[in-house]
C-alpha cells in the first residue's frame, strides 16, 4: 500500500504545467519508441501565445528551453520580463515591416515564405554583422487560410535564396491540415519530409538542413511518426487559451 502511494503523492506535488509536461514527454518517448528514434533528438518549442510570464517562467524551471511566440508585439512585451536563459523563436507570420525588431529579439525565425520577407531579414542580419537561421514554412496543407510557400515551389524559392549570404536556411516548418482525419495529417508531414530529403541533395552555401518543425498539441505523435525533431507545443503544456 505504501508503494502504491508514492505516485498520488508525487501528483500532488506536481504543478499544472509540471505535470503536463511530464505527460507530454511521456508521449513523445512513447511515439519515438514506436518508430525507434530516440527521444533526445526532438526539441520541444514551447508555444506562449496568450501566456502570463509567471507561467513562462514555470514552463522554463521545468526543463523548456526554446519558447515560440507568434507575434513580434507579443514577444517585445515579454522579452525583458525573462531573465532565465532561454531560446526566442518566431512561430508566426512576419511582415517586412518588423524584421528589424524582430531580429533583436528572436534567434531564429521559422516562418518564412517568400523571397522579400528573406531579403529584409538579410539586409537587417547584415546590419548587425550576424548569420541569422530560418526556416522555410511550407504549407502542405494547401489550406488557403494558412501562411506558407506551395510545396512544388519550395526548392525554387530556396534557390533564390542562396545569394543571401547572411541567412542560414536550417530545416523546414509546416502547420499540419486542421482536420479529424489523421491519414490527411500525416500526408501532409510525409510530404514536408519528402521535400527535405530532396533537400539534403542540393548544394548551397547558406543551406544547412537540420530541422523539420511540424507538429503541435493535436498531432504531434503523428509529426514526430513522420519525421518531425522539433516540436511547436502550446495548449498541452499551459492548457487551453483564449
Amino acid at each position: 500500500m505504501l508503494f502504491k502511494a508514492y505516485p498520488v503523492l508525487f501528483t500532488t506535488l506536481m504543478s499544472g504545467i509540471e505535470e503536463n509536461l511530464s505527460r507530454l514527454r511521456a508521449k513523445i518517448f512513447k511515439a519515438c519508441e514506436k518508430v525507434k528514434r530516440n527521444p533526445q533528438e526532438i526539441k520541444i518549442v514551447a508555444v506562449t501565445k496568450n501566456v502570463a510570464v509567471e507561467k513562462i517562467n514555470e514552463a522554463l524551471d521545468c526543463g523548456i528551453e526554446i519558447i515560440g511566440e507568434n507575434k513580434v508585439q507579443e514577444a517585445q512585451a515579454k522579452y525583458d520580463q525573462i531573465d532565465k536563459k532561454v531560446l526566442w523563436h518566431l512561430v508566426g507570420h512576419l511582415q517586412t515591416n518588423k524584421v528589424k525588431k524582430a531580429l533583436e529579439i528572436f534567434e531564429m525565425i521559422q516562418s518564412v515564405d517568400s523571397l522579400k520577407l528573406a531579403e529584409e531579414i538579410d539586409r537587417r542580419a547584415k546590419e548587425k554583422n550576424e548569420i541569422f537561421p530560418i526556416l522555410i514554412e511550407v504549407n502542405t496543407s494547401g489550406e488557403p487560410t494558412k501562411y506558407g510557400v506551395k510545396p512544388e515551389q519550395t526548392e525554387n524559392l530556396i534557390r533564390e535564396m542562396q545569394k543571401l549570404e547572411n541567412l542560414r536556411i536550417r530545416g523546414l516548418m509546416t502547420v499540419g491540415p486542421a482536420s479529424d482525419d489523421k491519414q490527411k495529417v500525416r500526408q501532409a508531414f510525409r510530404q514536408l519530409r519528402g521535400i527535405y530529403e530532396k533537400l539534403e541533395k542540393v548544394k548551397m552555401s547558406n543551406l544547412e538542413l537540420e530541422y523539420l518543425s511540424m507538429g503541435m498539441s493535436s498531432d504531434f505523435e503523428e509529426a514526430i511518426e513522420e519525421g518531425s525533431n522539433m516540436l511547436r507545443i502550446g495548449t498541452a503544456i499551459f492548457g487551453p487559451r483564449s
